[in-house]
């Protein structure tokens, strides 16, 4: 049985149809972690999901740890690194209210 998948791009995405994922979920599971791809689901043609591997998720997601270092660096200069959570809440419910009437 063939797989009605396709390739493209550098990063070798996968793209299948919303039926094949769905028929085909276990295997394809399988192959983004095996392989380190991503998938992209469309349904009638249009892109409507991606299906990364547990990894690839928690690099994007997660901020780099020299990242995390100069934000705090930057905390402690402008004295914020020591405001509590609903201090931070004020702070930007302030900065919104301030945008929206501009």
């Amino acid at each position: 049985m063939s797989t009605p998948t396709s390739t493209s791009g550098k990063s070798g995405t996968i793209v299948v149809s919303a039926l094949h994922a769905r028929a085909n979920f276990g295997k394809l599971l399988e192959r983004v972690d095996d392989e380190r791809r991503s998938l992209v689901i469309e349904k009638r043609g249009t892109p409507k999901a991606v299906l990364l591997s547990i990894r690839d998720y928690v690099r994007l997601a997660a901020p780099e740890p020299e990242v995390l270092r100069v934000i705090g660096r930057e905390s402690e200069r402008n004295g914020t690194s020591s405001l509590s959570s609903r201090q931070i809440d004020r702070l930007i419910k302030t900065s919104r209210l301030q945008r929206s009437k501009r």
